[in-house]
């Protein structure tokens, strides 16, 4: 059912979920996140909420949030909503969390999340708990248990907003997979207009990535990751080439970012990013129990580790016990004989 915002009333509380679109595209956070909120609203016997700002986004893509768990969804779209701008985004948010008063708001610990979220909290008043790994619902007082790690991933923090609201989370990407759609889900969608924004709007064209021309670790379907076992930072052009070749993400353990071989948003793990791919493989890492919660929701995982006692090989798929300076001369070898072969047969 599609409303327009005054042709009904609408109940406050909730449990809200924020949607992320870029040029009119929703993104996969959005799902992912609805399956984090359909818990917490079901534990609480509350509606879930899908708030969507931006512009283009088609009815049938918002039809698929209330498919994919949402009781509702809320749409504010307009020209000067297409790109994401912090302060316009906050002030249409703001709108709506003072209008429609939720009692939860959770967003991914995206660029847009981390940006965003934090200057909603102050705007609104309340606390904000970043890059959570864990959501639940106290018992007695309804209070939202947000867990994240702290003290550089070695232990985990569990944080309450007791006595304001909305009780505002970011939620790690890839870190719980998306609803199962169902068809036969039914839900409001409600198309709010565009209050006046600030300065009418400010479009800004384009979006920065962490390194020129590489691909998004939270997104990839193919990541391969180096540590310590690659001995220096140079080394890394090993893991950089055979990613190329494989049009796969770049990762890397704590040791080898602590180490300087290569940058942060490579950093996979409780103090780095949380990862889903379709194959993951690491090569000279260990598996320390930080990297290991960041990879666990892996479809494949393959390690690659001359330690045959490596905890990684453990966990994997497919552990290859062997150099890997050894190892990945003779996977390129044959990955290249192999789109040889292809390439000919296409001739």
């Amino acid at each position: 059912m599609i409303v327009q915002a005054q042709d009904a009333g609408h109940p406050a509380g909730g449990v809200w979920t924020l949607a992320e679109q870029f040029e009119g595209k929703l993104k996969g956070v959005s799902f992912e996140l609805l399956a984090r909120g359909r818990k917490l609203a079901d534990t609480l016997g509350t509606r879930l909420v899908s708030v969507l700002i931006g512009d283009g986004v088609k009815e049938e893509d918002l039809m698929a949030l209330i498919r994919r768990g949402a009781d509702a969804v809320y749409a504010v779209q307009g020209p000067g909503l297409k790109y994401f701008v912090c302060e316009t985004y906050e002030f249409v948010l703001t709108r709506l969390i003072r209008e429609y008063k939720p009692s939860i708001l959770l967003a991914a610990a995206t660029s847009t999340g981390r940006t965003l979220m934090p200057y909603a909290a102050i705007k609104n008043h309340t606390g904000l708990t970043a890059d959570c790994t864990e959501l639940d619902i106290e018992e007695g007082t309804g209070n939202l248990l947000q867990t994240r790690p702290a003290i550089g991933g070695n232990i985990m923090a569990t944080i309450k907003t007791p006595n304001h609201r909305p009780q505002m989370a970011t939620v790690r990407p890839k870190s719980s997979r998306p609803l199962p759609e169902d068809p036969k889900r039914t839900g409001e969608i409600r198309l709010i207009p565009v209050p006046p924004l600030p300065s009418g709007g400010t479009l800004v064209r384009g979006y920065s990535r962490d390194e020129a021309g590489s691909l998004g670790l939270e997104e990839a379907d193919l990541v391969i990751a180096g540590g310590r076992g690659l001995k220096k930072g140079e080394n890394f052009t090993l893991i950089r080439d055979l990613a190329h070749s494989l049009g796969a993400a770049v990762g890397a353990s704590r040791d080898a970012v602590d180490r300087g071989w290569i940058s942060y948003p490579h950093q996979i793990g409780l103090s780095g990013k949380t990862i889903s791919p379709k194959v993951y493989i690491g090569i000279g890492i260990s598996g320390a129990i930080q990297h290991l919660a960041g990879i666990k929701t892996s479809e494949t995982i393959v390690s690659i580790n001359s330690d045959p006692d490596a905890t990684l090989h453990k966990i994997a798929d497919l552990a290859i016990v062997g150099d890997a300076f050894q190892v990945i001369p003779e996977l390129r070898k044959r990955l290249d004989e192999r789109k040889g072969k292809t390439d000919a047969e296409h001739l």
